[in-house]
């Protein structure tokens, strides 16, 4: 049996991880929260994993607040960097596999073709610097750390997009929502059932552990503007409200978003051998689990 760490345990996709793993037998979970786990903390990270040696770490743990940490720097730097950090050198030290989840925020620039891997990252905002210097940490502290850039992750656990639309497409008769933000949303249980299924990859030597490092993009398949996404949702609900498409600067936020951070998942497909959803379809499967619940 291998151990498996997953930091950010009742987030998004800790959250998914933790409904997936009946299906991995071979496999020994312990989900953590910042409560059971301070990632920021060196020591006690160092503790705790000579009480459990993890053979994978799924770092999950983000500050994602995007706007909140243009004031809350030094928090966000701790979580997303520091902590980034932290847990790639205690993987050096007790020979354990890091996975560890990124942004498509790294990608703020003028560029409008998917960006791949090998592309200059422009962080523009604390949430993506942080992110973007706890990628960078991770991999020059341990080459061998996996790094998984995902965009606009909803589930049907916590808070997200998916949510209040359903909540506010019922409340409201008309919401302003964006349309010049371009991406891809992405399924949590989608991107959970990827590191998952590479995990087992790995212990079944179908693919080298050299090839499973280094950066790696991971969304659903397709492409959607904010106001795409929204529309899908009330048309899957059946929700009968008044959507108009405004502009980035009609609706001013602290931190700025990229106007365009569609990702190129072609790396991924090719190393790993692993179907990716289409986001719309997705998106059904969460509402009728939403349903479900």
């Amino acid at each position: 049996m291998k151990n498996i760490l997953v930091t950010g345990g009742n987030g998004q996709v800790g959250m998914e991880l933790q409904s997936l793993q009946a299906q991995y037998p071979n496999f020994t979970f312990r989900f953590t929260d910042a409560k059971d786990l301070d990632i920021t903390d060196a020591p006690a990270i160092n503790k705790y994993f000579d009480s459990f040696r993890p053979d994978y770490i799924y770092n999950c743990a983000a500050f994602t607040a995007v706007d909140k940490a243009e004031e809350a720097i030094g928090v966000a730097l701790k979580v997303n960097t520091i902590g980034a950090e932290n847990l790639a050198k205690a993987a050096k030290k007790y020979g354990s596999k890091l996975f560890h989840i990124s942004t498509d925020y790294v990608y703020d620039s003028s560029q409008n073709t998917p960006y791949i891997e090998g592309d200059n990252a422009h962080p523009g905002g604390i949430y993506a610097i942080t992110k973007y210097l706890g990628d960078k940490a991770a991999l020059d502290i341990l080459p061998t750390s996996l790094i998984l850039r995902t965009s606009w992750v909803y589930s049907s656990f916590g808070h997200n997009f998916v949510k209040s639309m359903q909540k506010f497409g019922v409340e409201r008769d008309q919401l302003n929502i964006v349309y010049d933000q371009i991406g891809t949303p992405t399924y949590a249980h989608d991107l959970a059932k990827a590191m998952l299924d590479i995990t087992q990859k790995l212990e079944l030597k179908e693919i080298e552990p050299s090839v499973a490092q280094g950066v790696f993009h991971y969304s659903n398949e397709g492409v959607a503007s904010w106001y795409d996404f929204a529309m899908a949702i009330f048309d899957l609900e059946g929700i009968q409200c008044d959507v108009r498409p405004i502009l980035s600067k009609e609706y001013p936020t602290p931190a700025r978003r990229p106007p365009f951070s569609l990702m190129d998942k072609g790396k991924f497909k090719a190393t790993f051998g692993l179907p990716i959803p289409y986001w719309r379809e997705s998106l059904v499967a969460c509402l009728k689990e939403l349903k479900n619940k």
